[in-house]
Order: C-alpha cells, then structure tokens, then sequence
C-alpha cells in the first residue's frame, strides 16, 4: 500500500496513494442544463418577510433585455429556481462607438439580502471573499462573456459602475449553464399531503445542487466534502438518486488522508488536489462507521466494505480513548465534538451518545466482516450504556451533561438515538423533552434532523410531521427554494458567523425531510 507522511504546522497526515486512485475512478460525470432569466423585480422594505425584504416583479426579462442602460443604472434578475452554474451573457454598445471600458459589477444572491444589503457593510468572522459578487472590465464591444468563476443563485443584481458618456450597453443571451452530478432520473414519489409534497421537492433540488464531483456541504460557501453532512446526504440519496458511486468515492476520500493515529478528517479539500482539513471533530469521524454502515446496507458491497472496514473500527478506539476508566466520555477543552452550531451547549451527554450509536454500528458490521470481534465490541456498548446511565438526573428527567450538570435537547437527542434505555423510557423521555423543552435549544437542521428521528424512533410519528412542518415548512413559507444552512424560528436572523449574508441557503445537512417523508411514506 503505497503511503505518504505529509506533514503541517499543526498535523502530521498519512496520505494513501491506493485509496486516491480508487477516488479519483470514480469521479462522476457533471451534468449541465441551461436557464434563463424569468422577471426583473424590483426590492421592497417589508417587515413580514424573511430577513425584511421581499420582491415585485416589475417585468418579464425578454421585455427588459430590450432596452440599454447607462452609468450608474442597475437592476436585479429573478432566475426562478436555486440554481449552481456558470454565467454567460452577450454585451454590445448602443450608440458612438464605445471609446473607455464597460465596467459591471455582478452581485449573486441565494437571497434577496445578498443582493439587498452592501456588502461593504458585511462584519462577519468568515472571509469576505466567500460572498458572491464580481467585477467585469470590457475592452472591446461586442464582447461574448463567460465567467471562470462558479456561482451559486437565485438572484442576480447587474449594475453598470461605469461606461463612456458616448454610448450605453445592451445586455442579451444571459445565460446560467447549471452543473451537477445528480442524474435526471430522481426516484418518483408524491406525498399526498400538499406541505410535505412542497417540503420534498425542496429537500431534493437541494441534495441535487449539492452534488458535484463530491457531496458538498453547500455550493455557495465552503465547497467541501464534510463527513457530518455525507452521512445525511447519504440518506437522502438512498431514497431520491441512488448515487451509490459518489457515496463509495468519498468514503474513499475520507480514507485517503488520515490523521498519524488514523483518525479520519472532518472536511476533504478536492481542488486543486485532495487534502484534508487538519480540523478533527470527535463525532464526525465516528460517523464514518455509521456511513460505511449505511453503504454496506444498500449496496452489499462487501469488497469495498472490507477494504475500509479497518478504518472505521480505528474509529472507534480512537473515540474510546476519550472515555475514562467507567467508559464516559471526558468533560475537556482539548478536544472538539460538533453536535450543533451553540455557544452555551457542553457536548459531553451527546458525544456519549454518539458513540454508542456508532459503536453499535460497528458491531453490526463487525458481525458481517470479522465476527471474531463482536463478543469484546458487546461488552464495550455495554459499558458505554452503563456509564451513560450515570448522567440520568432523577430530580429533572432528563440526562445531563458536564460538570454543571447541564440539560439540553442535544443529549436527550442522542441517548434517544443511541438507545441508552429501554423503548417505554426513551418514550418517557422524549414527552419530558416535549413538555419541559430545556433552555439550550436547536440551532440547526442538523440537530433538528436528529430530533425528528428521535420522535419516530419513540413511535411519535405524527409528533414528527407536525415538527417537520413547523421547521421546514416555515423555511418554505418565507420562499425558501433549497433549505438553509441555519434556521432558527424564533431568531430569523440567527448567524453564529456573524452576519446573515454569508449563511448558506443550500445546505447539505438540511435535505433531511425527504428521507422522512420517502422512508416513512409520509
């Protein structure tokens, strides 16, 4: 097995050339489709809409695309759908001959604030760079445009910085070339419930503009592969487009670089070369288990289960470690679970859960590829199980987390999940959770997604389509056409980056509902 040592400030890697190989065969085929403007609308100031803006259409695009503008004219284009591709467009001069440059700016919108609200004022913690906008300088007209740079939009405001006074510019054939390794061949399935329906057909196109030549976590921003969106990805492909190539690809990726101890990346840069992120998160690298786990279930793909089954395993001793003598998982500073975008949360309960969860997972596979194993795997779920029991707090009922004995949805989530307790006490549990909801709330669709499989998996099933509606369906209500990075109901506005502008609006790990509705024929 050819290996490489690569070595950065932070992290030395292992790099397995076998494994790059196998990635890099399966490389899928983009798709492209062209689209085209539907409206010009103008922007209205309304305090009801999302984030306070909401859209007139002023008119059609084939009737504004008549005229010519000058210095210091704009306008904004509805392209009618999400959509992630590359623009094209004809530009021509009206008038003398143009005798200085065309200069235009580009501003590119998931929604109407982007194209709303300066981007001169953005005072986030992310890069500025990652939002969308781009400056053309046009030396010769006629000019045939086609921007290098791909983008990810509804909307998009043009706006004429600065031409000649002698001539102005006509804009025709703006064209969006859409790309995506999603086939057109998406498994068929109508909800008889008008919401849910809508509900699907968002969560679908949203998984499908993910789909590029990996499973990306959002097209806009960051473009990469991350193992915690995968794995919910993953799902959601089993049941719309059965991408199984693309799934088996980047399980190769995550194995390709591995931390000195094997631990897997929590992100996979693939441009220009495959790299992982030096970021390591306790519970995303577990999730590899249960991803193989997943794969394994719907492919039978035994050889390339095998093949990387002893990464997984490796998983989870490296998870075990970061148990103590009673097998809980330590309370510590040095070390980072994600669970869900909050501040005050303490992640101790909830990482418990998760390895439990994917501890079973393990043996599960353990009992298909190396049954000489399972006995030892046995008796540590049970010992994860027991040592999870000691965070039951009699007085609250509920499990706790930390030192401050801290009580969250995230805990009660995951040891629902990980079947800490018999089925009547997970029921119990989740009616505690319902009634006497804890002040450390959901931040995420992330950790919503885990809740509402939380409510099925207690037999609550009407308790999860109410949920889904409440959550996704207030998504869709304020026009979401793929669904948000982040939604907080009660705080619209909500960014832990800082600013709502540089949120991504198709987001991996928020195409879930579609797995609900089409697993549980909803």
């Amino acid at each position: 097995m050819a290996q490489e040592i690569q070595k950065n400030d932070h992290v030395v890697m292992v790099k397995d050339k076998s494994f790059i190989a196998k990635a890099e065969k399966l490389l899928p085929t983009l798709h492209h489709k062209a689209i085209y403007p539907q409206d010009i609308i103008t922007l209205i100031q309304d305090p009801t809409a999302i984030y306070g803006w909401s859209a007139k259409v002023v008119s059609s695009a084939h009737e504004y695309f008549t005229k010519a503008f000058q210095s210091g004219e704009s306008f904004i284009i509805d392209f009618g759908q999400h959509a992630v591709g590359y623009l094209s467009f004809l530009c021509q001069s009206v008038g003398s001959p143009p005798d200085a440059p065309a200069h235009i700016k580009f501003t590119f919108g998931e929604t109407l604030c982007e194209v709303a609200e300066p981007f001169s004022q953005y005072q986030g913690w992310l890069s500025k760079s990652w939002l969308q906008q781009h400056d053309e300088y046009i030396d010769i007209l006629p000019a045939k445009v086609d921007l290098t740079r791909r983008y990810c939009f509804r909307y998009l405001k043009i706006e004429v910085v600065s031409l000649s006074p002698k001539y102005q510019i006509k804009f025709q054939d703006i064209t969006l070339n859409t790309v995506s390794s999603a086939p057109d061949n998406c498994v068929i399935y109508q909800s008889n419930d008008p919401q849910l329906a809508k509900i699907d057909k968002v969560s679908v196109l949203t998984l499908h503009n993910c789909m590029q030549e990996v499973f990306e976590d959002g097209p806009k921003r960051d473009r990469r592969l991350w193992l915690g969106d995968l794995r919910l990805q993953a799902l959601v492909n089993d049941v719309t487009f059965k991408q199984y190539d693309l799934v088996r690809r980047c399980l190769y990726l995550f194995a390709s670089h591995r931390r000195e101890d094997g631990m897997v990346s929590a992100n996979i840069f693939v441009k220009p070369d495959i790299i992982a992120d030096d970021t390591f998160l306790y519970d995303y690298s577990l999730f590899y288990v249960d991803v193989l786990y997943n794969y394994f279930l719907q492919t039978h793909d035994e050889q390339t289960v095998k093949e990387l089954w002893p990464i997984a395993l490796r998983q989870i001793e490296i998870a075990l470690e970061r148990c103590d003598k009673h097998g809980l998982v330590t309370d510590s500073d040095d070390w980072w679970s994600f669970i869900d975008w909050h501040e005050a949360l303490n992640k101790q309960g909830a990482s418990q859960g998760v390895l439990i969860y994917c501890v079973d997972k393990a043996l599960r596979l353990a009992q298909q590829l190396q049954p000489a194993i399972t006995a030892s795997l046995q008796q540590t779920l049970d010992h994860l199980k027991q040592a999870a029991r000691t965070l039951w707090d009699d007085k609250s009922g509920f499990y706790v987390s930390g030192a401050d004995r801290q009580v969250s949805y995230a805990t009660q989530i995951w040891m629902i999940l990980a079947e800490v307790d018999d089925l009547p006490l997970q029921q119990t549990l989740m009616r505690n959770l319902l009634n006497s909801p804890p002040a450390i709330n959901m931040n995420t669709p992330y950790l919503r997604h885990h809740f509402i499989a939380a409510l099925f998996k207690t037999g609550m099933q009407q308790q999860a389509i109410d949920e889904i509606k409440a959550y996704w369906g207030k998504m869709v209500d304020y026009g979401a056409d793929t669904f948000w990075e982040l939604f907080d109901p009660q705080n619209p506005s909500y960014s832990p980056y800082g600013s709502k502008i540089i949120n991504s609006y198709c987001h991996a790990w928020s195409c879930t509902p579609a797995w609900f509705i089409r697993q549980y024929s909803l």
